[in-house]
């Protein structure tokens, strides 16, 4: 699975009115001479491969800044012909108004953070924004810096929403109700709900690292697909943004990442017969197989090469 988290930040909660017209523009275009390294570059690569994307779009930003432009979004990535679903950052909940529910006065950054009812208000709410912004097909979710809990999965089931993708072993916010649990490292089934987590690998010196665009050299995406292949795993789930591939606070291109994702596309391309990029849009394919232990591995040398390629970022800004 090739999964987009697709949201806007206006770097602080002040000014947001200000502040949001430019930042839209960056997190959905990136725009700079380079061209729109954003989600233009993103939609445009996986189409030159061939290759099924998963958008998790943020809506609540809408209930300040107006649903024309969560349609704006959701047109992107579906005249790509690409699958979009349910993202949540519950932190603009009280930028809303009306307020989503009576509680939603100050600000709360994590889901975890809410009462079963309000993330049941939250999630109706995300999902009828989508629904007014053309996608009114939403089957799977992915909390806001993956800070689900148990309750999420309760909310989920109440408001019909079979799948979720919303737990990463790397992430402390995530979950730290179900930590006890193997939710972690294989798909499980949590009531009624299926939930693929990140696929998260062990790297070359022995330190779990999730399967994420940005934070990966290609070397050991490549590796850790094959080490989960050779393994018998039937799901490998990684993860982006629609801003991964811009320089930090700016609009042009990172070319190592830019490069990296690239790379990846062309191997995914390339080795279609052995790895097929699907959606989430159906649960029916969806293999709870928990015979598999332990978690794919690559070597020393492919993380050596993701180090030096971060050495660089720092000394080329």
């Amino acid at each position: 699975y090739l999964t987009f988290d697709v949201e806007i930040w206006c770097g602080g909660w002040q000014d947001l009115d200000q502040r949001f017209p430019s930042s839209f523009q960056r997190y959905v275009y990136g725009g700079s001479v380079q061209g729109g390294y954003a989600l233009p570059k993103t939609l445009e690569i996986l189409d030159k491969h061939k290759l099924h994307g998963v958008f998790f779009v943020e809506p609540l930003f809408a209930g300040r800044f107006g649903v024309e432009h969560l349609a704006t979004v959701v047109s992107l990535i579906q005249q790509a012909g690409q699958e979009v679903q349910l993202h949540l950052h519950p932190e603009w909940a009280d930028e809303i108004r009306p307020l989503p529910f009576p509680g939603a006065v100050k600000k709360r950054q994590h889901l975890s953070y809410y009462s079963l009812d309000e993330q049941v208000a939250l999630i109706s709410l995300g999902k009828r924004l989508l629904a007014e912004a053309g996608c009114s097909e939403v089957q799977t979710f992915r909390a806001g810096s993956f800070a689900a809990n148990a309750d999420t999965y309760r909310a989920l089931e109440s408001c019909h929403i079979g799948i979720d993708s919303s737990l990463n072993r790397c992430q402390p916010e995530s979950a730290p109700d179900l930590r006890e649990s193997n939710y972690f490292d294989y798909p499980s089934q949590i009531g009624n709900v299926v939930q693929i987590p990140i696929t998260v690998f062990e790297d070359g010196f022995g330190q779990l690292r999730p399967a994420q665009i940005g934070a990966c050299g290609f070397t050991e995406m490549r590796e850790a697909i094959e080490s989960a292949a050779s393994r018998g795993d039937k799901h490998f789930m990684m993860l982006s943004h629609n801003f991964e591939m811009l320089r930090p606070g700016r609009t042009d291109p990172d070319p190592i990442v830019v490069r990296r994702f690239e790379s990846l596309c062309a191997y995914l391309d390339d080795n279609r017969n052995s790895y097929q990029t699907t959606g989430l849009s159906s649960r029916a394919d969806i293999t709870l197989d928990s015979t598999v232990s332990g978690r794919p591995k690559v070597s020393s040398l492919a993380t050596g090469r993701r180090l030096v390629e971060q050495g660089i970022r720092r000394i080329v800004g």
